[in-house]
């Protein structure tokens, strides 16, 4: 297992630095491939996503491919997910990959090692992971993405309605499950500088102030921005001081704008620009 040069939360904090804080979703929706003249055979899947990666991967800090879309093409799909990670990453973007896993002991250390082991195809800066298995169960990802120099951003309190009855609900020492994760993120992460390496999601739509970020010291990913009704605007009340550790997401309202490469660079750039003017008022 090799070890990343430099850490991801420095090296993260470099991208948002100087690409701007956002990062931008590679999801081939089915609907996203008809509104882009394709139909889901797998050389459409293909087309669409290296399009993406071609317009937005010089542009912004963080791609985000969702592997469900690509794992629903079977063996072709993943060979397209492949290339989309080593694309990105040789054009200086982050790679994000939106897995969502979670399990325990030996099924979970094999997740980590397909997704945050050097040597591994699929081998991407960070990746998304559930916790309800209990936030101990993400051990094995966690050791591994300090180790590598890699990341992990824990599902928190997450954008879609129906994780709020969950993540809302109150442990014993009156703390809700969404802030009892948040706190033991900032464990992981403590004396990391310029930040840790594990982030949280958090919805760009959750209430203002429901969530504690103070001591996290890592970076909290804010989907939801655009066709789920979250805004650039809207952030800094959600987040409050913790801001400028934020990376909000999007997807659908940039892609929607393709398929053609300058449409989409435009697209990205007004958002990240308005995001960028808001860290500095």
């Amino acid at each position: 297992m090799t070890v990343v040069r430099a850490g991801f939360g420095q090296r993260l904090a470099d991208a948002m630095s100087t690409r701007g804080p956002l990062c931008v979703g590679v999801d081939p929706h089915p609907a996203l491939l008809q509104a882009w003249g394709l139909d889901e055979r797998v050389a459409s899947l293909e087309r669409f996503a290296l399009t993406a990666v071609e317009a937005l991967a010089g542009e912004v800090a963080v791609l985000k491919p969702q592997s469900a879309f690509f794992e629903n093409y079977g063996s072709a799909g993943l060979a397209v997910l492949e290339r989309v990670v080593s694309e990105a990453r040789a054009a200086g973007a982050l790679v994000l990959l939106d897995v969502k896993r979670g399990d325990i002991g030996s099924t979970m250390t094999a997740y980590a090692n397909a997704y945050l082991d050097e040597h591994g195809p699929l081998a991407s800066d960070a990746i998304t992971v559930s916790p309800y298995l209990g936030y101990g169960s993400l051990a094995p990802a966690i050791g591994i993405a300090e180790q590598t120099g890699r990341g992990v951003f824990v599902l928190a309190r997450t954008s879609n309605p129906e994780g709020a009855g969950l993540q809302r609900s109150v442990n014993a020492d009156g703390r809700s499950v969404g802030q009892s994760i948040v706190d033991a993120a900032a464990a992981n992460n403590a004396n990391h500088e310029p930040m840790g390496y594990v982030g949280v999601v958090a919805g760009a739509t959750v209430r203002a102030g429901e969530l504690d970020f103070s001591a996290l010291n890592g970076p909290v990913l804010a989907p939801g921005v655009g066709a789920q009704g979250g805004s650039v605007q809207g952030l800094r009340a959600v987040f409050g001081s913790a801001l400028p550790r934020v990376l909000p997401a999007t997807a659908r309202d940039v892609l929607r704008q393709g398929p053609a490469v300058g449409d989409l660079r435009s697209a990205v750039r007004r958002l990240r620009d308005e995001m960028v003017s808001l860290l500095e008022r």
